[in-house]
């Protein structure tokens, strides 16, 4: 009999909403998001699990990170080697981590962006500080292990880490609608933080920041908001503003250079590589005439950027114009977010190191019971032992009386004598009353003959003192919160001093940057363009000396303000503004640089149709014409915008741009279709509209034409085209109304 299929009918939109609410709450809380326990993400915790697993020690040698990385993808993430790799990079990478955590050997990258090494080169292993604060007592059941992935291993839930390693180290990631982005911290100022609201749980923000100032980047530099860290810090949200250090040198010839020693944690990569090419702008663009030379001179050592300056110049200036215009000035959003019981809360300073202080108890507390335990099994087999030495004759004579194993362990543990045979009554009536435990029946049964001797016994005995010694005393911690915290505080002083560094970056309240521009000298150039879309500008002496040349060998030539802006507008109906400082200014022959490099105009993808100055537009009426025959006139006042892209015109589907130009109120307007139909209307017919309007027909066109040119005929202008071998003269055609057919030539 054939069974039916059950169909369950139910609302597609609730099957999205809580399939992407569980993939959002998978990526948040298994992927992108550290917890605030270790302030490990999971990548970076099962990595540094498998090491210690393979036993990858500070003191033992380096191993290949393809190992590393294809045992942590077997065994904890199956994700892809990439991610694994990349996080196992970082945490090697003293100027990315204010605490790294990976002994890394080889390439694994430098500060100015240049990738690690393939995986099969490099070499890695724990940090001394991994395996002592990260990892010391996983054997000691202070955390719970879960299954992997595939259920045939067990890994850590969180890894017992000792510092709130997600302020140390600080994180980021970004996950689906969220994302994560915390500072690193000075390692000594961190642990006085915690001792402090150890000490006092009732702390506020305010007097925490008296032991952790601010973040403490690995690349130094200089926090310049310092009043705005309370808030920041209170609500784990804000921007930190950072400066790269700058020093002053002397050079030959009584000339200075600005020297660039520290920069801003954001800087970090490529974009060194881009504040270099920032000061290359500066230069170019006659922004500033002071800078010589720039070089990069940043070594293993740390970084050293050098500026070399002309003398006399204004450093102080300088150094302002080199914060406000590059990267050398930046800023840190902070968004302080992490998992927390389980889900994700944005957590101030204070409750951050509540979370991590809960945890540390947490792990204290199994940890002195795991310890405690053993101490107490000790006990039990010291005790045994003990007290087998004080009666060794009779439990020699019970073993030798005894057929079996068996019936020896029950004599010592039951006082059982039925099937063991005894020389005397009395040793008989001694073994009638004893009652040791089964563990100690079991220790002295695998007792050696040598533990009878006298300094073994005194041993046992000085063992047996120290066993109660430690169990008063993991009692006493367990029992006691106070000797608790005593311990936690003890340990915290000696990483510490183990493992402190001074600070690196300075924190304090700067003035805001004031940089006063030179004023640019206004003067008139000419703005040459050539047929490969390569644009420069020179002065108007050069142009008038090199004319005929000029106007031979370029495609456009406009005559404008060195201040000005010029207008590009393409078929595609935008229009694409450049500074005209931004073009290559100097001698006639120099090549210029592509238009496309200092627009947002894209040869590749449209065409230019009109190029011309702002000055040029700003106080005229601009005629637009489309392939469709649409027409109008817009205010040029309506083109003076700040955007480098703006829309022109609109334009209707399969329509392109194919006319733009500055019209007089007495021109009037020749339209010429594909199939060599003329239209002849005057220039004041033409409605003016904004530039988002599509505009009005110009031309009534027959089914598959369309318009291929459109003329402006000034005032008692001759002007004739060419079709079909034929001459039209375009001011002989009848002036007809506009929205008409025009006539056949």
């Amino acid at each position: 009999m054939q069974t039916e299929d059950r169909l369950i009918h139910t609302e597609y939109s609730e099957i999205m909403q809580k399939s992407y609410i569980d993939y959002a709450m998978s990526v948040i809380i298994s992927r992108a998001l550290p917890d605030v326990r270790d302030g490990l993400k999971p990548v970076q915790r099962r990595t540094l699990y498998d090491m210690y697993e393979l036993g990858i020690r500070y003191d033992k040698p380096y191993r290949k990170c393809a190992r590393i990385v294809g045992d942590t993808m077997g065994k904890y993430h199956p994700h892809g080697d990439s991610s694994i790799y990349e996080a196992l990079v970082v945490l090697a990478q003293d100027f990315k981590k204010g605490m790294a955590l990976v002994d890394g050997h080889g390439n694994f990258g430098s500060i100015e962006g240049d990738g690690a090494a393939a995986m099969r080169y490099t070499e890695a292993r724990l940090k001394k500080v991994t395996q002592d604060v990260y990892l010391s007592d996983l054997d000691k059941d202070v955390v719970d292990f879960v299954p992997n992935f595939d259920e045939t291993e067990k890994e850590p839930e969180v890894l017992p880490v000792k510092v709130p390693n997600i302020l140390i180290n600080g994180a980021e990631g970004i996950a689906v609608g969220m994302a994560t982005n915390i500072p690193p911290h000075n390692f000594g100022e961190v642990i006085d933080g915690v001792i402090a609201y150890m000490k006092n749980p009732d702390i506020n923000t305010e007097q925490m920041m008296e032991y952790i100032k601010g973040p403490d980047f690995p690349t130094g530099g200089i926090v310049t908001n310092k009043d705005e860290l309370l808030s920041i810090y209170s609500t784990g949200v804000g921007k930190i503003k950072i400066r790269g250090k700058v020093e002053v040198e002397k050079a030959k010839g009584g000339r200075e250079r600005l020297v660039i020693t520290e920069i801003p944690y954001t800087m970090i990569g490529l974009n060194i590589g881009k504040f270099l090419n920032d000061v290359y702008s500066l230069v170019e663009s006659k922004k500033t005439t002071d800078i010589v030379d720039i070089s990069n001179q940043s070594s293993k050592e740390g970084i050293r950027i050098v500026i070399e300056v002309k003398k006399g110049a204004d450093i102080e200036n300088l150094k302002n114009m080199l914060y406000k215009k590059t990267k050398l000035e930046d800023t840190f959003g902070v968004n302080m977010l992490a998992v927390a019981d389980g889900r994700p809360e944005t957590l101030g300073i204070v409750p951050l190191i509540r979370h991590h202080v809960n945890f540390q108890y947490e792990l204290a507390t199994r940890k002195y019971k795991t310890l405690l335990a053993k101490e107490l099994d000790k006990k039990e087999i010291q005790e045994g032992l003990i007290g087998a030495c004080d009666v060794i004759d009779l439990i020699i004579e019970i073993l030798r009386g005894s057929t079996n194993i068996k019936d020896a362990r029950a004599c010592l543990t039951m006082g059982d004598v039925t099937n063991i045979h005894f020389k005397s009554k009395e040793s008989e009536n001694m073994a009638k009353e004893l009652h040791f435990t089964e563990r100690q029946a079991t220790a002295i049964l695998e007792m050696r003959l040598y533990k009878l001797i006298g300094l073994e016994l005194e041993a046992l005995k000085k063992e047996h003192e120290e066993t109660l010694k430690n169990i008063a005393q993991y009692e006493d911690i367990l029992s006691n919160r106070a000797t608790m915290a005593k311990v936690i505080i003890k340990e915290l002083e000696r990483y510490k001093k183990e493992y402190g560094v001074a600070r690196r970056t300075k924190i304090e309240n700067a003035a805001e940057v004031v940089f006063e521009e030179k004023k640019i000298e206004e003067m008139g150039v000419v703005v040459l363009m050539d047929r490969f879309g390569y644009a420069k500008t020179i002065d108007v002496s050069t142009y008038e000396r090199n004319k005929e040349a000029a106007d031979t060998e370029n495609r456009y030539l406009i005559f404008c303000k060195n201040t000005d802006k010029i207008c590009l507008f393409t078929n595609k109906g935008q229009m694409h503004l450049v500074k005209v400082l931004d073009l290559p200014y100097g001698k006639f022959r120099d090549k210029g640089t592509p238009i496309d490099n200092v627009s947002n105009y894209n040869s590749s993808e449209e065409d230019l149709i009109y190029i011309t100055s702002m000055e040029h537009i700003r106080n005229q009426k601009v005629l637009f014409g489309t392939r469709n025959a649409m027409i109008k006139l817009v205010d040029g006042a309506e083109f003076d915008v700040a955007k480098r892209t703006t829309a022109a015109t609109k334009l209707s589907e399969e329509d392109e741009l194919i006319f733009v130009q500055v019209m007089e109120e007495t021109d009037h307007i020749v339209m010429q279709s594909k199939k060599d139909m003329f239209l002849r209307i005057e220039g004041n017919t033409v409605p003016e509209k904004k530039k988002g309007a599509i505009g009005v027909r110009g031309m009534r066109l027959a089914v598959g034409d369309a318009l291929e040119a459109i003329y402006l005929l000034k005032e008692g202008e001759s002007v004739s085209v060419t079709v079909k071998d034929k001459e039209v003269a375009l001011n002989r055609l009848h002036v007809a109304n506009r929205d008409t057919k025009g006539v056949k030539r």
